[in-house]
């Protein structure tokens, strides 16, 4: 078949023998079966949209997306001395810049991470040029990917129709060098990823329920329900008709009106309980249950204040640790296996990094005071500090400085040796310079010449001695 134009080999149905490896955990169906411990006896499922809807939820998922997202993809090659330095290819770098026909590298990684955060799996297509080298990569819907399995172990990936993607013919089976599958948390199969939305499922729900609850209670004018009670004996008829008629004249927009009653009518509004009335606690307490899945800190998604005890780059530092190291480090390596960067390309190793200046960045004078020191302290030039803050090179600005008080460990070992504290040797007693004698009458002017050539050859000699005694 040809896909966007170009000829793809793909087998039009699964291969005999193959197996589905898919489960009932949330692998590839948008629903988190298990809710927990008998949810399923009771038919009680949540679908992934609808614990989309929980703020904490809808938060992380972006939260982590867009910072991976503003990460400029690079690609880099390691020299003789195992330093990686960025370069430009012509067959690799516009593929980076410019993944597909419709997203950007942006959009690109967004579309990674939110699958791989909602679903648990993402799957990638590759498309290659002429020479095999990836030109194209499309995100696919992970509800209609099915991983199949050989049974001599061999995985393949079947593909339903997507226009996007280039292809309009359902179950394709394509093999695994074609498909990027990353994958996240694969507690129950290896080839099946786990979204955090499997742990944090029960806190959303509940966390939707109480803003349920809560929009209801303030749609009735914020006023609890009450007790309409009589002393004389009423059949259902009789309470049915004047429940009706109460919640006609006095609920929602028309609370806060006078009630006439009789015939021994009394109404008692319940009041709420101590335990009820903790709403907002309780709300709190499902964002940052759910805050806790995706390894977020909750003052990034807006709950509860940053830590005051620390710097903001301490705090982005702790964040890039613990919640976008490893999804990045992911996104890395699985981009070197579809470029093939895991073995050298024409005696040249090559890679894919994100930049991560896009997410560890300073303010201004913290920058400024970082550079400075990396500049003084022989790390950076001054050109390459400059480039940092998207400076022009200047004349001179190339060469690493050290300050000229600063000596290596051998020169100082090499100086202790010649004992440079002992005491210098006493000086031998200069010869007393001659009396300058007074020119007579008649003598030649030579001789004064004479004379004042040899009193400067006294002062270098003596000048000598001094520099060998010292």
């Amino acid at each position: 078949m040809r896909v966007l134009g170009l000829d793809v080999t793909l087998a039009t149905r699964a291969p005999l023998g193959l197996q589905s490896v898919a489960d009932n955990r949330g692998g590839w169906w948008p629903v988190v079966r298990e809710a927990f411990a008998g949810a399923w006896q009771r038919d009680i499922e949540w679908t992934t949209d609808t614990v989309l809807a929980h703020h904490a939820v809808y938060a992380c998922i972006t939260r982590i997306s867009q910072d991976i997202g503003k990460l400029r993809p690079k690609l880099v090659e390691r020299d003789e001395d195992g330093i990686w330095t960025e370069i430009e290819n012509a067959a690799h770098s516009p593929a980076l810049r410019r993944p597909n026909r419709f997203q950007n590298h942006i959009q690109f990684k967004e579309s990674w991470a939110i699958s791989k955060l909602t679903h648990g799996n993402t799957y990638i297509l590759i498309e290659r040029d002429a020479r095999g080298v990836p030109s194209a990569f499309y995100v696919l819907d992970p509800t209609r990917v099915t991983v199949l399995v050989s049974p001599d172990g061999a995985v393949f990936y079947q593909l339903k129709a997507d226009n996007l993607a280039g292809f309009e013919q359902d179950k394709l089976a394509v093999p695994a060098k074609d498909i990027i599958h990353d994958r996240m948390n694969c507690l129950y199969h290896p080839l099946v990823g786990t979204s955090p939305i499997f742990a944090c499922g029960a806190a959303a729900n509940m966390g939707l329920q109480i803003q349920t609850n809560s929009a209801a209670f303030f749609a009735n004018g914020s006023n609890p329900s009450g007790i309409l009670s009589s002393t004389l004996s009423i059949t259902p008829e009789t309470a049915a008709q004047l429940s009706e008629q109460w919640n006609a004249r006095f609920g929602k927009d028309k609370s806060g009106g006078v009630a006439v009653l009789g015939g021994g009518l009394s109404f008692q509004q319940m009041r709420m309980s101590a335990v009820d009335s903790q709403t907002i606690e309780q709300l709190g307490w499902t964002a940052e249950t759910v805050c806790s899945t995706f390894h977020v800190p909750p003052w990034k998604v807006g709950i509860g204040p940053q830590p005051a005890y620390t710097k903001p780059e301490i705090s982005n530092q702790a964040y890039y640790s613990d919640c976008l190291q490893s999804p990045i480090e992911q996104w890395e390596l699985c981009m070197d296996e579809a470029f093939g960067f895991t073995t050298t390309t024409e005696g040249r190793w090559m890679g894919v990094e994100l930049d991560l200046d896009g997410l560890l960045r300073m303010d201004m004078a913290s920058q400024m005071e970082t550079l400075g020191k990396a500049v003084g302290g022989s790390v950076l030039s001054v050109n390459e500090a400059r480039k940092k803050v998207d400076q022009k090179p200047v004349p001179g600005g190339g060469s690493i400085w050290m300050q000229q008080q600063n000596y290596s460990l051998e020169a100082l070992a090499a100086r202790d040796r010649n004992e440079p504290f002992a005491k210098p040797a006493v000086a031998p007693a200069l010869p007393a310079p001659e009396p300058q004698r007074q020119l007579t009458a008649g003598e030649p002017e030579t001789a004064t010449t004479e004379r004042m050539a040899r009193l400067a050859a006294l002062i270098d000699i003596n000048a000598a001695r001094l520099r060998i005694a010292a």
